[in-house]
């Protein structure tokens, strides 16, 4: 026997929808590129964004057909997500950090057949469109007719504008009603291993991130929230709040591509944030500073961070202001959310060295998903808090493998290996030791290089730290740690060596420091250690 309610599909468009009509007057501000704000609201968001998927109709795009954005976070970025996946077609978000090389790999791999992007992106586009004619029929520039960069486009690729093509549009467009497993979003890894892989999302796998996304015991975004994703819309989806957001009636303010430190606490401070997000790069800089101008954050009540591990120190410097991080942990696989650190009874009752000591751990599974860590031998380890294991997950929203890689397949109930290492205590608290590839083995013993680079980090002279596997005559691996000093302080590797003194194992002290002026990063933000390892692996053999 069925039950008796009514069944409707989980489509994106159900959110804009659902904003329009009962948080239609909800802010969305906008940073443009010359500084200044645009201010509209969701009823205002949707209708442009109905008038977008209209246009693209016009423009001959189908059900299925990829729509690619290479920008940043601003409104028309916004209007994109909901008109194109609205419309049954898949937006597809392109990295604009990537080299122009894999941006190119990505719109032919994924066929492309419009390509929006922000005007400042225009270099990028000369060097990218010659090599994009099998399937890209058009470029839409994220402006107005004024905007429009002199571009020598193939033949046969028309270049447009975004205000143009929806003036072309009116009011009537509705949204259409289609299986809710279609595809929505498609989104590429950063490629650090060989060449990005296509993740490809759906419109129930989406809708229900989204929903878990704004549970109280996850990033619990509220109607009085005023939400600012630090966290790029070409990142994982800026982990789910585009769509959150709107869908709990929050304010939205986009910074653009203005992502400096300055620029942010103004733009937090000016427009009453009261919620952010974003990866650990980003608020170590802040931090700096918030310390260097004795400014602070005048409104901002918690944040959410991943994308890596999160340092103690970054966590306890936060704690302080009375900012809590809160801790994430997933994938572009994975939507990306798969545990977040949020208390139990439990832990509550915890000393507040002890509580932050777990606050610095990736947290707990959030329902909808699962995580278990696998063991060399096959088995489960315990969650003993101490057994280590290989992170694999499954549920709604993890994919089943890569778009156009049947190789890759994990099935709709497989699990799916992340490599990370790392462990469940007792309470179910996932602890990240390290990602595979990151770990040091040295004599036959593990080394995590993320708790390496957690003391580093609590150094008062260190800005970043990254541990890598350097190799050794004796030991096949030992731990060389590259770090970065703080503005005006001066670094020596006696001094950072000697912070490690009772911290660690002896065995686990790192063999040499190196002072650098800066550390390698990947277009998400995140220290690219397979630089530094082919730039220093041969290091302690000097």
């Amino acid at each position: 026997m069925l039950g008796q309610m009514q069944c409707q599909p989980l489509l994106i468009s159900s959110i804009i929808r659902y904003a329009a009509r009962h948080h239609g007057r909800a802010e969305v501000v906008s940073k443009l590129a010359d500084g200044s704000l645009h201010r509209s609201n969701y009823a205002e968001v949707e209708r442009r964004s109905r008038r977008l998927a209209q246009a693209l109709g016009g423009l001959g795009v189908k059900l299925g057909d990829r729509v690619a954005t290479l920008a940043m976070n601003g409104h028309r970025h916004l209007e994109c997500y909901y008109g194109i996946s609205g419309m049954g077609a898949v937006c597809h978000t392109i990295n604009p950090r990537l080299a122009t090389d894999d941006i190119a790999y990505i719109i032919n791999h994924a066929e492309d057949v419009v390509l929006f992007a922000d005007p400042f992106f225009a270099a990028t586009l000369a060097a990218v469109a010659p090599a994009c004619t099998a399937s890209l029929r058009a470029i839409v520039i994220m402006g107005g007719p004024g905007e429009v960069p002199a571009l020598d486009l193939p033949a046969g690729m028309a270049l447009l504008n975004h205000e143009d093509l929806i003036a072309g549009a009116d009011d009537g467009y509705a949204w259409p009603i289609f299986d809710e497993n279609t595809a929505s979003s498609l989104c590429y890894t950063s490629g650090t291993t060989g060449r990005p892989k296509g993740v490809l999302y759906s419109h129930r796998s989406t809708l229900l991130h989204s929903m878990a996304g704004n549970a109280g015991d996850a990033l619990g975004v509220r109607a009085a929230d005023r939400v600012l994703p630090v966290v790029p819309m070409f990142h994982a989806n800026a982990w789910s709040l585009p769509y959150g957001a709107p869908m709990a009636g929050a304010a939205l303010i986009l910074p653009g591509r203005h992502l400096d430190a300055p620029s942010l606490v103004a733009l937090m401070n000016g427009e009453r944030a009261t919620f952010s997000a974003g990866v650990p790069t980003i608020w170590l800089g802040l931090l700096q500073h918030l310390r260097e101008t004795g400014t602070r954050l005048e409104t901002v009540k918690r944040t959410v961070c991943g994308g890596s591990a999160v340092p103690r120190a970054l966590m306890a410097a936060y704690e302080e202001m009375g900012i809590p991080i809160v801790q994430a942990w997933g994938m572009t696989e994975s939507s990306p959310i798969a545990t977040v650190n949020a208390p139990t009874e439990a832990t509550l009752k915890l000393e507040p060295e002890a509580a932050l000591d777990l606050r610095a751990t990736q947290g707990r599974t959030v329902f909808g998903a699962d995580v278990r860590a696998i063991r060399e031998d096959g088995t489960e380890a315990p969650w003993d808090g101490e057994t280590p294991g290989n992170l694999e997950f499954q549920g709604h929203w993890v994919a089943n493998g890569y778009f156009r890689q049947p190789d890759t397949a994990v099935g709709d109930h497989g699990w799916f290996p992340t490599g990370d290492v790392g462990t469940f205590d007792a309470n179910g608290f996932v602890r990240l030791t390290d990602r595979t590839k990151d770990l040091i083995k040295s004599g036959g013993e593990w080394i995590s290089s993320i708790d390496l680079e957690n003391i580093a980090v609590a150094h008062p002279d260190v800005a970043e730290a990254a541990a890598i596997a350097a190799t050794h005559p004796k030991w096949a691996e030992r731990p060389l740690l590259v770090v970065v000093a703080k503005p005006g302080r001066e670094l020596t590797e006696a001094s950072v060596l000697a912070f490690f003194a009772d911290k660690v194992p002896k065995f686990s002290v790192p063999d040499a420091v190196l002072v650098v002026d800066e550390l390698p990063h990947g277009a998400t933000g995140k220290i690219q250690k397979n630089v530094l390892r082919a730039k220093y692996a041969g290091y302690l053999m000097a």
